[in-house]
């Protein structure tokens, strides 16, 4: 498939402003693909490498003062949180405001105030529309819309479906994470339906279908079953592809049978089953089994697709490989 240029609108870098403590309470995140749950570790249990200035990522703590809870309440499907990070913290998520609907404290979404692109996961299913013919693209795990809000700024023909099961995170998406205003700005673009993400069809089929669908800390267990993969592919117009959060040893299930690796391979095994070799993985993480994600269709010219994305895409796309069994 060739790829052609899109117009790829520029994006405003935000300041971190460092600051170091003494003493504090630390909480650990995990974008669900990125690094461990939620953790608060006491001031008897630093250590002296917590005190070093250094170059923090997302794996590493951030001190209880910096993180302020700004919404807490249990919705039918799930325990709601919504925090708030300082723009002072030493941190990569500095200034940005986190979805938790977990009791283990997977984050669900992210969105900054002065940047859009999240150097989490977000940002490699915002590389999928170069590779995948015009038409729309599904989200199914819609969250509070921070994979929609990427596709609908970096290309200006995109139309996004979103689907979520639990209309409480659409709220909250409104409410704290710009949501209202993104549908107000894009009416034509961004159509968002409360429901069963796995129902999810329009006319003609969809170019794209991400795949962000967990519950209660794991990937939900349909699909982990081929025949969910089967009824996916059938949804694509020709020439369509699915880009999967696949989840790895960093996700923590509520239930401590669903360990995050086993239940990655089982899906991935599921998704070979329907796709064959034309599946590929990328890992993210510090462990190769820490995260991944899982993208069907023949792996596509990865220089050609590198330069219709901006750089800080760009990055991700040579982390693709084969996935292998």
């Amino acid at each position: 498939m060739s790829l052609t240029a899109l117009q790829i609108r520029p994006f405003i870098p935000f300041p971190i402003q460092i600051s170091h403590h003494t003493y504090r309470t630390i909480i650990k995140l995990s974008s669900k693909t990125l690094s461990k749950p939620l953790q608060i570790k006491s001031k008897s249990q630093e250590t002296h490498h917590d005190f070093t200035p250094q170059t923090r990522t997302q794996e590493d703590g951030i001190p209880i003062e910096d993180v302020r809870i700004i919404a807490k309440f249990k919705s039918r499907h799930n325990y709601i949180r919504v925090l708030e990070i300082s723009r002072k913290a030493d941190h990569p998520f500095a200034g940005s405001r986190l979805l938790l609907l977990d009791a283990p404290g997977n984050i669900h979404s992210i969105s900054f105030l002065f940047k859009s692109l999240t150097n989490t996961y977000f940002d490699v299913f915002a590389a999928l529309p170069p590779i995948i013919p015009p038409g729309p693209i599904a989200i199914l795990g819609f969250g509070a819309g921070s994979t929609a809000r990427l596709l609908l700024e970096l290309y200006p023909g995109v139309v996004v479906h979103g689907w979520e099961l639990d209309s409480s995170v659409i709220d909250v998406g409104r409410e704290f994470f710009g949501l209202k205003k993104l549908e107000k700005q894009y009416p034509d673009r961004l159509f968002i339906y409360v429901g069963n993400a796995l129902s999810a069809k329009v006319k003609d089929g969809f170019s794209g279908i991400l795949v962000d669908l967990f519950c209660k800390g794991s990937l939900i267990p349909e699909l982990q079953d081929p025949n969910t993969w089967e009824k996916l592919r059938k949804s694509l117009r020709k020439g369509g592809r699915i880009m999967v959060n696949v989840g790895g040893s960093c996700v923590e299930a509520e239930d401590k049978r669903r360990d995050g690796k086993v239940v990655m391979e089982d899906t991935l095994k599921a998704m070979h089953q329907v796709f064959g070799d034309r599946l590929s993985v990328l890992n993210l993480g510090n462990r190769k089994d820490d995260s991944s994600l899982a993208l069907t269709g023949k792996l596509p010219d990865l220089d050609a697709w590198k330069k219709v994305l901006p750089r800080s895409l760009s990055c991700y796309v040579d982390m693709w490989r084969p996935l292998s069994l």
